[in-house]
């Protein structure tokens, strides 16, 4: 996908943060979908995503205000869309520039990497606009971009060890796996290098995990005093916590919560058999939100009596009765697909999802899916 300068560069890139060339690579590839500039006013320019979030959180007061009237800041994430070519997300940019050009050069990600520019500091830079330059060297200085970040945000031991899933929570979201991100980045390993990305933490709580088994950790952890999110998504904040109580522990500090790290953590609990952060039927996100705000917890009774209200007034108007009939039934199947929505939620609780990459089919020769041989050494 990348000329052999780029490849060359990911490669010092690579040995740089000590992994794999392939690891590096795989990321790229999939972060820039076979895409690295677009032509922009006649010039090649690195892609970019305007974050009007992240611009409504840098203003104050007048420009706050007029960024909102222009459409170009939302106090929620998301809450301004992206248009689907380049050359109108750039013209986003300029017009930004125009309330507070420090805050509009710090509001949107860029490159293959998709790296946000508020992060220019972190990243080493002396200015956004360095940043921005940097970018706009091509492939090379995105890649750059890229690999600043996995270093300076924690996520070179995830690709050092090959664990995808984890690096992919930490560098794509909490919504990595929505986007498959850390199968395609496994996949685009496998075809690169030829081997399969096993890791050591395979069957371990680290990130990505999510579940039953994730709130317990994280309950233990508020007990043992660090301060954490008990919501069963072992993400970068979590990371931090287990890595903290490695450190003091005086045990590998990893960020993976294995077998030695979980013992050190169960003196905390209260008897052998509790379980701490286990949800109650009535604690889990289905039984408290609902679904779609009219089966689930406490919509479910309001959405009955609304319903069976209804039922009443119409009963009494001829030749309506069979409307109020129905509003009947309407009201007990909202009930019984409340308790069942109730129901699978406090089921999936109990479970736990390691996010572990599930591989293809694999004969020790040739994959299933791929006959390509190996691009990278």
């Amino acid at each position: 996908m990348f000329d052999p300068a780029t490849a060359r560069a990911i490669g010092e890139l690579a040995r740089g943060l000590k992994v794999e060339p392939a690891a590096l690579y795989a990321v790229a590839e999939v972060e820039s979908e076979g895409h690295v500039t677009a032509r922009v006013n006649g010039k090649d320019m690195p892609l970019i995503r305007w974050e009007g979030h992240y611009f409504d959180a840098r203003l104050k007061g007048a420009q706050r205000e007029e960024a909102r009237r222009q459409k170009l800041a939302s106090p929620i994430v998301g809450g301004i869309k992206n248009p689907s070519s380049q050359p109108a997300r750039w013209d986003i940019v300029a017009r930004a520039m125009k309330i507070n050009r420090q805050a509009a050069l710090e509001s949107f990600s860029i490159g293959l990497g998709q790296v946000m520019t508020a992060h220019w500091r972190k990243l080493g830079f002396t200015s956004v606009d360095a940043m921005i330059d940097r970018a706009k060297e091509g492939a090379a200085g995105q890649i750059d971009l890229m690999a600043r970040y996995i270093d300076k945000f924690g996520l070179a031991d995830e690709l050092q060890r090959l664990d995808f899933t984890a690096f992919a929570r930490g560098y794509n979201g909490p919504g990595y796996a929505k986007g498959g991100y850390h199968i395609k980045m496994a996949a685009a390993y496998r075809r690169l290098s030829g081997k399969v990305p096993v890791s050591d933490a395979t069957g371990m709580l680290r990130m990505g995990a999510r579940g039953a088994k994730v709130r317990e950790l994280q309950a233990l952890l508020v007990r043992a005093g660090y301060a954490v999110n008990i919501d069963g998504d072992y993400g970068p904040a979590t990371k931090t916590a287990v890595m903290a109580f490695q450190k003091a522990q005086r045990i590998a500090v990893d960020g993976v919560a294995g077998p030695q790290t979980m013992k050190r953590l169960e003196s905390f609990k209260r008897a052998p058999d509790e379980q701490p952060g286990k949800q109650g039927v009535t604690e889990t996100p289905e039984a408290k939100e609902g679904l779609g705000g009219i089966a689930g917890g406490v919509s479910v009774e309001v959405a009955k009596q609304a319903v069976e209200q209804a039922a009443e007034k119409t009963s009494f108007i001829p030749g309506l009765e069979w409307v109020s009939a129905v509003l009947s039934v309407i009201a007990v199947l909202l009930v019984l697909g409340g308790l069942v929505w109730i129901g699978w939620g406090w089921w999936k609780s109990r479970k736990t999802d390691e996010g572990d990459v599930v591989e293809p089919p694999y004969d020790g020769d040739v994959f299933a899916t791929n006959d390509a041989d190996p691009v990278l050494p």
